[in-house]
């Protein structure tokens, strides 16, 4: 992600003619009828969900982390409905799509840990409605899901699972390579020969072929590279490196913004409804969950935008990205 573009982006859209623009030349790409009065119409709502959400977002990162889950849940939030205002110019269609898409338990039970916690995917809202729309995910290879289980996949934090001794994650690749390298070991944590692990990754990588196994790794060259959006695997911000889940249990293909999505949703959901457990966390800290939290929290501050605005930069046609 090239943070200078996106963030030039950002400003570019700072106005009602250069947002105008913009969504011009998203609908045509994508022959939408009405391209320019849809423009016209929903150019406005384009420059204020990017504002709102950067304003949310960077007021997030400047204070105490006491509110920071509620402003970057909603700064997110804003920069999604941007994101799909570029190919749902009649977003939103229904009241039902203005819901989170997700729920959590909301009575916790005693002895509440966060990363034991669980969150509950609904059939409307935004959720599944962003997951369509802006990934083409239709379906979920769950109903309910642990946070523990949403931290683990986060490339950032894997640092603190192998801490211990628990690292869910297993470096494969070098962002916009053509090759993987996966560890033959990694065959253990799958369940899987060879074979038929190759075949299963096969279903998300572009064109990927087998090309030997070398020194302990499978080798295998891909005909694209992997990209932020390519689940099930996730890319460190900074380094570039590429992770795949250690095993089957872990193995999500889900792009990491819906994972940030769920695990601020409920973080924005308990710091503000289950005050006297939040306020203990930040203050004893006795639960193994405020290094991960607190971790987590600086992780999507600066992460969540660079997702979204990459996938805002790539509406635009290639030559206007040189």
């Amino acid at each position: 992600m090239n943070k200078e573009d996106i963030s030039l982006l950002f400003t570019y859209l700072q106005s009602q003619e250069t947002a105008f623009d913009y969504l011009l030349q998203c609908y045509r790409r994508q022959n939408l009828p009405e391209a320019e009065t849809k423009s016209y119409e929903n150019a406005g709502a384009l420059m204020h969900y990017i504002d709102h959400g950067r304003r949310f977002l960077t007021n997030a990162r400047d204070t105490d982390i006491l509110m920071m889950p509620v402003l970057l849940f909603y700064g997110m939030t804003h920069l999604c409905k941007a994101c799909l205002l570029t190919k749902r110019p009649d977003y939103p269609e229904t009241t039902a799509v203005l819901a989170h898409g997700v729920s959590t338990r909301k009575r916790k039970k005693k002895n509440y840990t966060f990363l034991q916690d669980e969150v509950k995917i609904q059939h409307n809202g935004l959720f599944p409605y962003l997951a369509k729309y802006l990934y083409a995910v239709g379906s979920f290879p769950f109903e309910k899901i642990r946070m523990e289980q949403l931290f683990s996949l986060i490339p950032e934090l894997n640092q603190l699972f192998t801490f211990t001794n628990s690292q869910k994650l297993t470096a494969v690749g070098e962002k916009d390579s053509d090759q993987l390298y996966f560890p033959e070991k990694i065959l253990d944590g799958y369940h899987l020969t060879e074979a038929a692990f190759i075949k299963r990754i096969n279903k998300h990588a572009a064109g990927l072929t087998h090309v030997q196994t070398v020194s302990g790794y499978m080798e295998v060259v891909l005909s694209a590279p992997v990209n932020e959006a390519s689940s099930p695997f996730f890319i460190h911000h900074e380094t570039g490196i590429i992770y795949l889940p250690n095993d089957r249990e872990h193995f999500l293909a889900l792009p990491e913004l819906l994972i940030h999505y769920l695990l601020l949703y409920n973080l924005s959901m308990v710091s503000r409804y289950e005050t006297e457990w939040w306020g203990e966390l930040l203050t004893a800290r006795t639960e193994a969950d405020f290094p991960f939290i607190r971790h987590f929290l600086h992780v999507t501050a600066e992460k969540v935008p660079l997702l979204l605005g990459k996938e805002l930069l790539d509406q635009l046609e290639p030559e206007s990205r040189k």
